[in-house]
């Protein structure tokens, strides 16, 4: 099952395809936390309390009209319950939402409860297993809602066995049992889907990519999860000897959630680290400094525009703060010189993306990878720039974007020798340099970006 319970606008944008060059999974799931974490919008709660109540409204008809040979006490559907809620607490984080082992109890639920109460036990399950995060405030308390959208993957299995006759899990009818596995995952993908398009405007392709993932640890418990409900067929309180696996798995969950959280504060603290440089080079240079983040907000934007995303972006935001951080080393003189630079002094500033890049390989890690973009800041999409004279896509995305916000900045903001263009001026010389010192895709995506804002 899938527990979609962080997709918002920014996430879509960022989500893509596992095993692509810029997918980037932890990042992904940092951003999923935060928005876990706080309050469904106007447009989210309403959206949800639709495809909510639409769940609660089928789950009630289906208790109430439809009967079941099937005879089950009420101790043994609390088990159930109980079980479906102790599932519900392992999260294995998957991008933008959460692979749960609930199949493990959902099939024997499907093998042996009277079939037309299953939904309002998932239900019950959901709720019950998120009552915790409810209880300490972790979580809003109207993201509850959620629970009742992501209950709808029980009620497609449902109307399939309830159509087929309620069948026993026996292997004449394996069959069945795997073409409600197939409208489950379709009935689990309709409704976050359309929660997504409805409440937040998001399309649904990036979510069928990590749903897939999602799908396929369903797909692997299924199997186990029918020879369970074979083997209490006879006494149905014994899906209680589940409890163990489901127990091992929550230890591998842990364990993986500490793998991410150490990872998610390695990148926190890179972040650190760079806004550190960052505060170093407004304090060598207050110019420097300023420009630096002004290019920051641009770099994202165009990333946004042109569809750069995962750790492509995340290292867009950093190359864009540090991308004059060799500046550092450059005398002062030259630096804040007023008037026009000599040709020595003009080679010595230069010289300041490769002293960036080696500052930054000195620290190491994701901001070493950094320091190689930020040494192609200054290369020309015509050739003519450098330290390399890199020609075209032979210089990494990421410098192209800098290397145009850095000049639009620096053409709009006052420098010591000049003062600032005016913003037409400004955009009829990114234009006039396209296709030789700038990217033109890249261009116009700043074009528009500007305007708009303006």
């Amino acid at each position: 099952m899938a527990t979609s319970v962080a997709t918002g606008p920014s996430l879509p944008e960022t989500a893509v395809a596992p095993g692509s060059a810029s997918f980037d999974g932890d990042l992904l799931i940092e951003q999923a936390r935060d928005i876990a974490g706080r309050h469904l919008g106007d447009r989210d709660r309403l959206a949800s309390l639709i495809l909510g109540g639409a769940f609660l409204a089928a789950a009630v008809v289906l208790a109430l009209l439809v009967g079941s040979d099937r005879a089950i006490g009420p101790w043994t559907m609390a088990i159930f319950v109980a079980s479906y809620a102790i599932a519900s607490r392992i999260d294995f984080e998957v991008g933008t939402g959460s692979a749960v082992p609930t199949q493990l109890v959902l099939v024997p639920m499907l093998a042996l409860l009277p079939v037309q109460y299953v939904p309002l036990c998932v239900l019950g399950g959901l709720l019950l297993g998120s009552l915790p995060e409810y209880a300490r405030g972790r979580v809003p308390l109207d993201r509850s809602l959620l629970r009742f959208v992501n209950s709808w993957h029980a009620v497609g299995p449902v109307l399939v066995l309830i159509v087929a006759g309620q069948p026993e899990p026996t292997p004449r009818n394996l069959p069945i049992y795997g073409l409600a596995l197939v409208v489950q995952f379709g009935f689990d993908f309709g409704s976050t889907a359309l929660r997504d398009r409805l409440g937040l405007g998001v399309s649904s392709t990036n979510l069928l990519r990590f749903m897939v993932w999602i799908w396929a640890v369903d797909s692997a418990l299924t199997p186990i999860a029918v020879v369970a409900a074979l083997g209490s067929r006879a006494h149905p309180a014994l899906i209680v000897f589940s409890l163990p696996l489901i127990g091992l798995l929550a230890y591998f969950a842990r364990e993986r959630q500490v793998r991410i959280d150490h990872a998610l504060e390695l990148s926190t603290a890179y972040r650190g680290t760079a806004l550190l440089l960052g505060d170093v080079v407004e304090a060598d240079d207050a110019y420097t400094g300023l420009h630096s983040r002004d290019v920051v907000s641009l770099v994202l934007d165009v990333c946004d525009r042109i569809g750069v995303v995962g750790s492509e972006r995340r290292d867009a935001e950093f190359a864009a703060l540090l991308h004059d951080v060799g500046k550092i080393k450059i005398p002062a003189e030259i630096i804040n010189k007023p008037g026009k630079l000599t040709d020595e002094e003009f080679a010595v500033i230069k010289t300041h993306t490769v002293e960036g890049e080696k500052l930054l390989s000195q620290v190491g890690g994701l901001l070493g990878n950094v320091g190689r973009i930020v040494r192609s800041c200054h290369e020309d999409w015509d050739g003519t720039g450098y330290p390399d004279g890199l020609v075209g896509e032979g210089i990494p995305r990421v410098a192209r974007i800098v290397r145009c916000c850095d000049a639009f900045s620096a053409m709009t903001t006052d420098r010591s020798y000049r003062k600032a263009l005016p913003f037409e001026e400004a955009m009829a010389e990114l234009r006039r340099c396209s296709g030789t010192d700038f990217d033109p895709e890249v261009v116009e995506a700043l074009a528009a970006t500007v305007t708009r804002s303006r």
